[in-house]
């Protein structure tokens, strides 16, 4: 093999990979768990409030 197939190899995986992640990304099977982890940062605030803690 020359440094050329390697290289093409190469891309045509790393080009698969993206496309793999992009689809997951985006999947609507994924929406409900994405929303929850967007919203985390603002569940501690709602948790502490009633508690008492000073931070």
């Amino acid at each position: 093999m020359d440094y050329g197939t390697i290289q093409g190899i190469i891309t045509l995986v790393v080009m698969l990979t993206f496309i793999g992640i992009f689809a997951w990304a985006y999947s609507s099977r994924r929406k409900d768990q994405f929303d929850e982890a967007a919203n985390l940062v603002f569940s501690d605030d709602e948790d502490n409030k009633g508690s008492g803690e000073n931070k």
